[in-house]
C-alpha cells in the first residue's frame, strides 16, 4: 500500500470509530455511552410512571379536596397538601412564596328562565356566572333580549341595547382541527362582552358557552370589567338552551328572561405558589422550571385544568428522583396560584426570577390536560431550536413526535430572561369539551395518558439538567 492509500485509510478509519462511538445531541458529538444512558434512563422514567402510577394516585388526592378557585379555603387545603408531598417526596427543598389574590365567591343562587312569553314562560334556562362577575339585585334581572355574534354588533344597536339583557350567540366553530382556536376565536364574548353591552346601557349579558362539546352544561371562566363603565352581571348559557332561546326569539322577539345570581367579589386574600426542587449536583445555579397554575375554577374540581397537569411536573422531579439520576441542574417545581383570574403567582415567580442571582436556564408548563402526549412548544433562539431537534429520538420513547416554535404558556412566560420556554402539548381534542365545567372531574383522567405526560416532563427536564442549552 502506497504511503498516500496508507495515510487516506487511517484517515477513514479515524472517522469511522468517531462515527461508531459518538453520536450528535444538542449539536455537538457526545460519547454513545452517555447516549446509551439517555436512553435507558428515559425508557426507567416511562416504564416507571406506567407502571407505578403515583401521580394518578395524587390526583384522586388532590381532586378529594374538590375545586381550587383561587382566595377560597379549598384553595389553601390543596396549597398545604402540596407543599407536605413534595416534602414527603425528599425533595431538597419545599417552600411557599407568598401572593395577594383576589377573591370571588359564586354564591348559592344561579337562576334564569323566561319571564315573559305566550308560549314559552316560565321555561328554566341553564346558566353559570362568569368568574369576577357582579350578582344582581335579590329580586333579579327581568328583561327583553337581543341576540348578536359578535363584540361590533353591540356597537351598531345604539340606544337599542338600553334596559335590554344582551345574548351573545356565536358558536364555537367545531371544524378548526385545534380547539384552542376554536376557543380563542369564541372567548372574546365570554371575556369582554359585558364591558361593550353596558356601554351602550344593557343591565346583563347571557354568552353562549364557550366548548367544543355539544351538551347542556356551561362552562364558566374569567370575564373583565373597564373603570368608568357600569358593572353588569354576565353569565354563560348551556349550549342547548343557547339554540333554544334563539330558536324562541325568532318566534316572539319581545320575550323576556329573569336571572337571578348572588355571587360576589371581596378584598384580596393571602396565598402562596408552591415550590420545591431537585438541587444541581454541578450547575445549581442554573435552573429549570417546571409547573402549571393550581388553582381551578369552582366548577368540576379542575382535573384536567390544571390538576393532572400540576401533578404532571411534580412527578417529573420525583420520577427522576426515583430512577436515581442526580441532576446536573436544578430542577424546580412551581405551583403557580392564581392564573385563572389575575395570573398573580406568574407575575410573582417572575419577579423574583428577575432579581435573583440564578440563571434561568428553562422553564416548561403543562396547562393544556392530561392527554396523549403529542409535542412541545418552545420560545427560543434559531440555534437552540435547531439543537433540540437532535433529542426528539429520546423523547420518542414517552411518545413525544415534534418540539416546534410556540407559546409556552401564561405563568412561565412571566420568567423574561429564560433562554428557551416550553408548553407541554398533549391531544387537544376533548379538552374544550371538559374546561371550566362541571365536566372536569377525577374520572375524565386517563391514567396512561397523564402518566405518559408526567414522564415527557421528566425526559426533558433531565435532557435540560445534563445538556443545558
Amino acid at each position: 500500500m502506497s504511503k498516500s492509500y496508507s495515510f487516506l485509510f487511517i484517515g477513514f478509519a479515524a472517522v469511522l470509530s468517531l462515527a461508531i462511538n459518538f453520536s450528535i445531541i444538542n449539536g455537538q458529538p457526545i460519547p454513545r455511552q452517555k447516549l446509551q444512558f439517555y436512553n435507558e434512563s428515559a425508557e426507567s422514567i416511562v416504564r416507571a410512571a406506567l407502571i407505578e402510577q403515583r401521580g394518578y394516585g395524587w390526583l384522586r388526592e388532590l381532586c378529594a379536596i374538590g375545586p381550587r378557585l383561587s382566595g377560597s379555603e379549598n384553595s389553601l387545603k390543596a396549597i398545604y397538601w402540596a407543599e407536605e408531598k413534595m416534602k414527603s417526596l425528599g425533595f431538597d427543598s419545599v417552600w411557599l412564596q407568598p401572593v395577594m389574590v383576589p377573591k370571588w365567591v359564586r354564591g348559592k343562587t344561579e337562576k334564569a328562565s323566561i319571564s315573559y312569553s305566550k308560549k314559552y314562560k316560565n321555561k328554566k334556562l341553564t346558566i353559570v356566572s362568569f368568574g369576577g362577575s357582579i350578582g344582581t339585585p335579590p329580586t333579579g334581572i327581568s328583561a327583553e333580549v337581543i341576540e348578536v355574534k359578535s363584540l361590533d354588533e353591540v356597537k351598531y344597536l345604539g340606544d337599542k341595547a338600553k334596559g335590554k339583557i344582551i345574548f351573545y350567540n356565536r358558536s364555537f366553530d367545531n371544524g378548526l382541527l385545534n380547539t384552542f382556536e376554536g376557543y380563542g376565536k369564541a372567548v372574546d364574548q365570554r371575556i369582554n362582552g359585558a364591558i361593550e353591552a353596558a356601554r351602550h346601557g344593557a343591565v346583563a349579558t347571557i354568552v353562549r358557552s364557550v366548548q367544543s362539546g355539544i351538551d347542556n352544561i356551561p362552562h364558566t371562566g374569567v370575564m373583565n370589567y373597564e373603570e368608568g363603565i357600569n358593572k353588569i352581571p354576565a353569565a354563560a348559557i348551556g349550549i342547548r338552551d343557547a339554540d333554544f332561546l334563539s330558536n324562541a326569539l325568532k318566534d316572539e322577539p319581545a320575550l323576556k328572561i329573569k336571572i337571578n345570581m348572588d355571587c360576589q367579589i371581596f378584598p384580596d386574600v393571602q396565598s402562596y405558589n408552591v415550590i420545591g426542587q431537585l438541587t444541581g449536583s454541578v450547575k445549581p445555579e442554573e435552573v429549570i422550571v417546571v409547573g402549571g397554575h393550581f388553582d381551578s375554577w369552582d366548577k368540576g374540581c379542575g382535573a384536567h385544568d390544571d390538576g393532572a397537569p400540576c401533578i404532571q411536573t411534580m412527578e417529573a422531579l420525583d420520577l427522576i428522583k426515583r430512577t436515581g439520576i442526580k441532576p446536573r441542574r436544578t430542577i424546580r417545581c412551581v405551583l403557580f396560584i392564581n392564573e385563572e383570574n389575575g395570573l398573580r403567582g406568574g407575575i410573582e415567580y417572575g419577579r423574583f426570577s428577575g432579581i435573583s442571582n440564578e440563571i434561568n436556564l428553562a422553564a416548561i408548563e403543562s396547562d393544556r390536560g392530561a392527554f396523549t402526549p403529542r409535542g412541545f412548544n418552545v420560545t427560543t433562539d434559531s440555534l437552540t431550536f435547531r439543537r433540540l431537534q437532535d433529542w426528539l429520538p429520546i423523547l420518542n420513547k414517552a411518545n413525544i413526535d415534534w418540539i416546534r416554535p410556540g407559546g409556552s404558556g401564561g405563568d412561565v412566560a412571566q420568567i423574561k430572561n429564560a433562554k428557551a420556554l416550553f408548553g407541554y402539548v398533549p391531544d387537544v381534542q376533548r379538552y374544550m369539551d371538559l374546561h371550566h365545567s362541571d365536566n372536569d372531574i377525577f374520572s375524565a383522567v386517563h391514567p396512561r395518558e397523564m402518566e405518559l405526560g408526567s414522564a415527557a416532563i421528566a425526559i426533558l427536564s433531565m435532557l435540560l439538567s445534563e445538556e443545558g442549552l
